[in-house]
C-alpha cells in the first residue's frame, strides 16, 4: 500500500516519523524538550486523524485544537490568541496545520476501507462533498447556514479556484492543496494578529495521507519555519 501513497505523495513519511524528526530539528537546533513545547494543531476533526505521537511526542503540552472540517482553523482569531497566550515562557509555540486525503490499499484516492466496516468510504468526506458541489455548479447561499457554516466555506473556498481544480488529473489531490493554501493563510493573518507568550513560534504543514484501517498514516511535509517573536517574519526554514 505504501507505494500507492509514494505514488500520489513520493515524499511522504510515516507520521509518528514526522513527528519525530519535527522534535528532533526543535531538540538540536533550540535545545527544546517536548515539555517546552505547546502545539497547536489545526487537523480535521475525522476520527481517523489521531495521529501515531511516538514516546516524547506525547510529553508536548496539548494540543489546542485550531481546526475543523479538513483542518482549515476555523476558531479564528479568538482561537489563537487563547493558544497564544498559554505558551510557557521558556518555551515555544508549535503551530501544525494539515487537510488530509485517504489512499485504499488498492489504490483508490480519496477513500479508505475503516475499521468495522465492509467497503471504502470518503476521506476526507467534507472534501468530497465540497468538491462535488464545486463540481455540479450548485449555487450556495449569500450567507452561510448556522448550522452548516464550516462545509460552507470548504465549498467557498474550492469555489473560488474551480477552473484549475476540475483541470487537474486528480481533482481531489488538487482540492486538497486548495484547502492547504487557504489554511496558511488564514493561519499567517492569524500568527500577524496575535501577540505571544515563550521564546519561540515554529509553523509546520504538511498533507497528511490516512490509509485502510491498521495501515495508519503518513504525512508529506510543506512548510518549517520559525518565525520572529514581535515582527512575525520568517527567520528560518528547516526540512527532514
Amino acid at each position: 500500500m505504501q507505494e500507492f501513497v509514494r505514488q500520489f505523495y513520493p515524499n511522504a513519511i510515516e507520521s509518528g516519523t514526522f513527528v519525530q524528526r519535527t522534535l528532533d530539528v526543535l531538540k538540536n537546533e533550540y535545545g527544546l524538550h517536548p515539555s517546552q513545547i505547546l502545539l497547536a494543531h489545526s487537523i480535521c476533526s475525522d476520527d481517523v486523524n489521531a495521529i501515531a505521537y511516538p514516546e516524547e511526542g506525547r510529553q508536548m503540552l496539548g494540543p489546542f485544537n485550531l481546526g475543523g472540517l479538513d483542518g482549515y482553523p476555523f476558531v479564528g482569531l479568538t482561537g489563537m490568541a487563547a493558544f497564544a497566550h498559554h505558551v510557557p515562557d521558556d518555551g515555544a509555540a508549535l503551530i501544525f496545520y494539515a487537510p488530509h486525503i485517504g489512499v485504499t490499499a488498492q489504490g483508490e484516492l480519496g477513500k479508505i476501507l475503516r475499521v468495522g466496516q465492509p467497503a471504502p468510504s470518503s476521506c476526507c468526506g467534507a472534501a468530497v462533498a465540497a468538491l462535488q458541489q464545486v463540481w455540479d455548479g450548485v449555487e450556495l447561499p449569500a450567507s452561510p447556514p448556522d448550522d452548516n457554516y464550516q462545509q460552507y466555506s470548504l465549498v467557498r473556498i474550492l469555489q473560488a479556484q474551480r477552473e484549475r481544480i476540475l483541470a487537474a488529473k486528480y481533482p481531489l489531490q488538487e482540492a486538497t492543496e486548495v484547502i492547504l493554501e487557504a489554511s496558511s493563510e488564514r493561519i499567517d493573518h492569524m500568527i500577524r494578529n496575535t501577540s505571544f507568550t515563550g521564546k519561540y513560534i515554529f509553523v509546520v504543514s504538511a498533507v497528511i495521507i490516512n490509509g485502510d484501517r491498521d495501515f495508519g498514516s503518513h504525512q508529506e511535509l510543506r512548510r518549517f519555519e520559525r518565525l520572529d517573536l514581535e515582527t512575525k517574519e520568517v527567520v528560518a526554514t528547516h526540512t527532514f
